[in-house]
């Protein structure tokens, strides 16, 4: 039995699907619904049990789920232009230190969700070692609230069996539910189909020109490889970057896209919004070589693959994962 939190979620659902598919009987996926139309992701999927996320971790401590062979903590509000620090913090933080423990407790493998967002601006580098992430300062509320967990975990020093993801740019199919967070990719697909063009936002530093601005871009395929790997290996243990660690421009982003449609390289620019200006990542790029130091050899797809598969078999088709 594995369960999965955000398991209706982008990446949560993925990696659930990837379970599925690879024969795994019962799943106990664990989210909540609201309005969105993410039960989309997980309804071709025949699970154990689907529990609703307010009355999980009640449940789980009444020991109404037995033991997992693990947890996999997709599960929390990633909407990084939420400045309601309270309801991040319990989402994010409170709810996040009460599942580790119940699997601390009871050695249970537990992997979950943290953000690339914990770097703020980069000028402290991208490190994932241990003393770095202490004094580390993101540039918003929803990074501070990942970085909370992380550092509770550190400064405890509760390393078990317990592996964070520090996630970069994730991209790819089941991502049409996030609205404004989904990628650039999805939502630039229907002016890129229709019209041929691409827009982006201007630059405002002149280190980085228009459609300069560089991040590592991760495709949703690569993620799931990696949850793989420590599903597999459970004595890896400790906080991880899961990003490229080859970072390429918006630009590259766009090219991407248009060629992957067979339309010319169109690129417009626009304003950025006045309210993200100041909390904008120009520069993003992992340091994975604290992943490849215990053992993952997977090489990572390239940009222009990753959109092609992306484009091409899911959202022409407008299939999901």
């Amino acid at each position: 039995m594995i369960i999965v939190t955000g398991a209706a979620g982008f990446i949560g659902s993925v990696v659930a699907q990837s379970l599925f598919r690879q024969g795994a009987k019962d799943l106990i996926l664990v989210d909540k619904f609201s309005k969105q139309e993410k039960w989309k992701n997980i309804s071709s999927m025949n699970f154990k049990e689907f529990v609703d996320r307010d009355s999980f971790l009640d449940r789980l401590e009444k020991g109404e789920f037995g033991k997992p062979e693990a947890v996999i903590h997709m599960g929390a509000c990633t909407d990084t232009t939420e400045f309601n620090m309270d309801l991040l913090v319990t989402q994010n933080y409170e709810y996040s230190k009460r599942l580790c423990s119940w699997c601390l407790n009871n050695s249970v493998r537990f992997i979950y969700a943290s953000s690339a967002a914990v770097y703020g601006d980069g000028s402290k580098g991208f490190s994932d070692l241990d003393e770095l992430t202490l004094g580390m300062e993101p540039l918003n509320p929803y990074g501070f609230s990942k970085l909370l967990f992380d550092r509770w975990l550190i400064n405890n020093k509760l390393s078990g069996s317990v592996v964070g993801l520090r996630f970069f740019n994730v991209f790819g199919p089941n991502e049409y539910h996030k609205g404004k967070m989904s990628s650039i990719i999805y939502r630039s697909f229907p002016m890129a189909k229709k019209e041929g063009v691409v827009r982006l936002f201007k630059s405002y530093k002149k280190d980085f020109v228009d459609g300069g601005q560089l991040r590592d871009f991760v495709y949703i395929k690569d993620v799931v490889k990696v949850v793989q790997f420590f599903m597999a290996n459970d004595k890896a243990k400790g906080i991880f970057n899961l990003g490229t660690g080859k970072a390429r421009s918006f630009s590259d982003l766009a090219s991407a896209l248009l060629d992957s449609l067979g339309k010319k390289r169109l690129i417009e620019y626009i304003d950025m919004p006045e309210e993200i200006k100041n909390k904008y990542q120009y520069f993003t790029q992992a340091d994975v070589s604290r992943l490849r130091a215990v053992g993952y050899k997977d090489e990572f797809s390239s940009l222009e693959a990753a959109v092609s598969d992306y484009v091409q078999g899911y959202l022409v088709p407008g299939k999901n994962y």
